[in-house]
């Protein structure tokens, strides 16, 4: 089986963009990652594009093609729903084409946009990843849920709100220098505690904003790389998707999330790595208590002991294992359809050298991308290695 390479990447900056639309987003977005490859657009092989709530938030279905046009491209494309892991899916089905042989260049990414919409509508279209006759129709929101989830975790293994809050600082910290976040200013342990409740335990300051943004990434064959002489030192050596039960009250326990340790165990034996190997991770950090298990999934913590990490500054930007040097969802925002390729987009930077916090991890070969979808209903996971 090949590899699949990262010739590109590109990003808009994530932010409030109610007067841009969506296909303009991710053409800025495909058109980076292309000028950074140095692939002529007809070489493209695929298209496979991520999007959540256009039919919502845009009253516009059937985006793959309209996206396709966008960036000038005239390959196939397709549209990947998997709820905030719409972007992690498309790239997983990126790298596995490209590693088959089926295609030597795929660009993969996703759009939203909703700043447009009232907060009110953003929380509805958003509750539509639940299950709607089971939590929908009940009143869950997913601030809802992850409260529900974070007061499962402190009744099982112990934790308290200025752990979270150690997580929502440490993520502000992070996103200060990178230009393409959302909010590039500190936010104090203190002053994340005294925000306002939104569903306890959880406070404003531990959920990431609504926020409009696009990103993309080119793959390509080592092959394809070789022959026309594109350096391409970062890849994907493993991607892993796991599924649980889509309604809360189906699951056996809230205070962990299965599907992402089962997509990380899937992507560590693709790339033979395990967890003692990482450098550094971008995870799903939706909510404050979402890192907490996300890094406990992704075995870069046991299971309950998670919680102390940002406090103890483990995962702070100079600590032993740096998580979300981008700002994480969190600081950086949360398009939902473009999150889960802006990780790959900020972890190849990392790998690079070219972001912003490299310097914090410039000796980083491996590292790894948790993407989410709902409350963890789906997940994906993909380990990314400085490969040449």
């Amino acid at each position: 089986m090949g590899t699949a390479r990262i010739a590109g990447v590109g990003l808009t900056p994530f932010g409030s963009h109610p007067d841009r639309t969506g296909r303009d987003l991710f053409a800025e977005a495909a058109a980076a990652a292309i000028a950074d490859a140095g692939v002529p657009r007809s070489d493209v092989d695929a298209l496979n594009y991520g999007n959540f709530m256009g039919s919502i938030a845009e009253r516009q279905g059937h985006q793959a093609p309209l996206m396709a046009e966008a960036a000038g491209l005239s390959c196939p494309a397709t549209r990947y729903e998997e709820a905030c892991a719409s972007a992690g899916v498309a790239v997983r089905e990126a790298v596995r084409t490209v590693r088959s042989g089926e295609a030597d260049v795929v660009v993969a990414g996703g759009m939203e946009r909703m700043s447009h919409l009232e907060t009110a509508d953003v929380t509805a279209g958003l509750a539509t990843a639940a299950d709607d006759l089971l939590e929908v129709r009940s009143g869950m929101t997913f601030p809802g849920a992850y409260g529900l989830m974070a007061r499962a975790y402190f009744d099982r293994f112990g934790g308290t709100r200025t752990d979270l809050a150690h997580v929502a600082s440490k993520n502000h910290d992070h996103a200060i220098p990178n230009e393409y976040a959302q909010f590039r200013r500190a936010v104090s342990v203190e002053e994340a505690l005294s925000s306002p409740p939104v569903a306890t335990p959880l406070h404003l300051f531990d959920a990431c904003p609504i926020t409009d943004g696009a990103s993309a990434v080119v793959f390509v064959s080592e092959s394809y790389a070789a022959a026309h002489d594109i350096e391409a030192p970062v890849a994907v050596t493993g991607s892993g998707q796991g599924t649980d039960r889509l309604a809360l009250g189906d699951r056996d326990r809230l205070a962990e999330t299965p599907a992402a340790t089962r997509a990380a165990e899937t992507a560590y034996g693709e790339a033979a790595v395990d967890p003692d190997d990482v450098d550094v991770a971008e995870v799903h950090d939706c909510f404050t208590i979402a890192e907490v298990m996300a890094t406990e999934s992704l075995g870069l913590f046991p299971v309950g002991e998670g919680i102390t990490a940002a406090r103890e500054g483990v995962t702070a930007a100079d600590g032993a294992v740096p998580v979300n040097l981008s700002g994480g969802l969190k600081a950086k925002g949360h398009p939902v359809g473009a999150t889960g390729g802006s990780q790959i987009v900020e972890l190849t930077r990392l790998l690079r050298g070219d972001h912003p916090n490299s310097d914090h991890v410039p000796d980083a070969s491996v590292g790894v991308a948790h993407n989410a979808g709902g409350s963890v209903a789906t997940a994906v996971v993909h380990v990314l290695e400085v490969v040449a």
